[in-house]
């Protein structure tokens, strides 16, 4: 079996973006860069940090937006 390649973006949130626009800010990148989320950590002052991943492929494909 072929083993999958993926690189990782993190992204650091600030406590003072909710939750909803947080999960708007993820959708937008995953449909138009094809990110898929790996990881969410929330920690005590609000704070996330949210790791993205998506396949490694030959072509050229968008980076992240903010």
């Amino acid at each position: 079996m072929e083993r999958m390649d993926y690189e990782y973006a993190p992204l650091r949130l600030p406590p003072n973006v909710d939750r909803v626009t947080a999960a708007a800010q993820l959708a937008i990148q995953a449909e138009f860069s094809g990110w898929e989320l790996a990881r969410v950590r929330l920690f005590r002052d609000g704070t996330r940090q949210v790791m993205l991943r998506r396949r490694r492929i030959n072509q050229p494909q968008p980076g992240l937006s903010y």
